[in-house]
């Protein structure tokens, strides 16, 4: 990796992290705060975790982890072209969904109901519980100890009443600020990977069509593109070819409009860019064909009739197992027990948040099926 930019984040300038340690051997900070994530239990989690698709509906559609794998990759790409810091790319795109809940988005939006009268429930900010509380690794302290920089990057959006709570990590909500470039970035990384991904997956499962897709500008383009170049190409080899060419295109828009954002700002150092405006972003004419393509999955693949059954049972097996374990405690694990005696909902909360989309299902029919004894 080349010289970052001086506007860049620098891992020797670190804000620090929330438990003093002595300086890592033989990495940078930001590698070792990526290092941790890697083995942290959540991470691990996210292999059996949705994005779209259940866990049991096919092998091969994307989950948490396989999209922050890629989100990773795309990040650290721009971040290279930017003359960014790619680590701290990589360690944000790597611990940004650590805090999701099982079944994806439906999980989310009925564990938050559940939540409504004890503070709500929102996955970035359960992904900073996740690397500040929850995850328990360490002799000295909880949680993974990350760097100011990788916590600022995963607290993408927060209310102001959340983020008066948050001390430091919290002040750029309230004071009207940017986060780090390389935090921009990780963001737009997000979206490029689950909007084409989410493309490829659709098609996978059938739920939406080439016929429809033709019809949406950033799709027809490189589709037809694909089709020039090679007149006999079908199937899955036909949808990966204009996948990556849409992916490409993107990420190419981005880092030139990036670029200039950054030219004409001119930031000197990283208290520069946190005093401008968003530098990291997409042409207008990127931006309009994103809306368009997002128009459209919402419409087409979210909002399917398969996808709607699916996330109505995921939210009548998160609603029903918040029900119960908030009623009593002693159903959940000791350790979550343990906590329940301080916070009850916000527990269960954690407990139902860190669960698989198996393991989900799996507590639900323990909890309410009455399976046949053995004779």
């Amino acid at each position: 990796m080349s010289a970052p930019a001086p506007y860049a984040a620098q891992p020797q300038h670190t804000q620090g992290r929330q438990h003093p340690e002595a300086a890592p051997e033989g990495r940078n900070e930001f590698q070792r705060d990526r290092d941790r994530i890697i083995h942290s239990t959540a991470f691990r989690r996210l292999e059996y975790k949705t994005q779209v698709f259940v866990n049991h509906e096919g092998d091969l559609f994307r989950t948490r982890l396989t999209h922050s794998i890629e989100v990773a990759q795309i990040g650290r790409s721009i971040a290279r072209n930017l003359a960014l810091h790619e680590d701290l790319v990589e360690a944000i795109a790597l611990a940004h969904d650590l805090g999701h809940t099982p079944f994806g988005h439906a999980g989310q939006d009925a564990l938050n109901e559940c939540m409504r009268e004890h503070g709500g429930f929102e996955h970035n900010l359960q992904s900073l519980r996740v690397v500040d509380f929850l995850e328990q690794r360490y002799a000295e302290f909880d949680g993974l100890n990350l760097t100011f920089e990788v916590r600022e990057g995963i607290l993408k959006h927060c209310s102001l009443q959340n983020a008066r709570q948050l001390g430091q990590v919290g002040e750029r909500f309230l004071d009207k600020q940017q986060p780090t470039l390389e935090a921009q970035v990780a963001n737009l990384a997000d979206e490029i990977a689950y909007n084409n991904h989410d493309v490829d997956d659709g098609l996978r499962s059938g739920l939406i069509t080439l016929e429809q897709l033709a019809r949406i500008s950033i799709f027809s383009r490189h589709l037809s593109e694909v089709k020039a170049r090679y007149p006999q190409l079908e199937g899955r080899r036909l949808i990966h070819e204009t996948v990556r060419r849409m992916i490409n295109a993107q990420v190419r828009d981005l880092c030139a409009q990036s670029e200039k954002n950054i030219a004409a700002a001119n930031p000197a150092n990283l208290e520069d860019v946190r005093r401008a405006d968003a530098l990291i972003g997409f042409s207008a004419e990127m931006q309009r064909e994103q809306r368009e393509l997002k128009q459209f999955l919402r419409q087409h693949l979210y909002r399917h009739y398969r996808v709607n059954r699916m996330s109505s049972k995921a939210q009548r097996i998160i609603r029903e197992l918040f029900d119960a374990f908030h009623k009593d405690p002693l159903l959940m694990p000791d350790e979550f027990q343990a906590r329940a005696q301080e916070e009850p909902a916000r527990s269960v909360a954690d407990y139902i948040a860190g669960m698989t989309d198996r393991y989900a299902i799996r507590e639900y029919r323990r909890l309410f099926t009455v399976e046949e004894l053995p004779l």
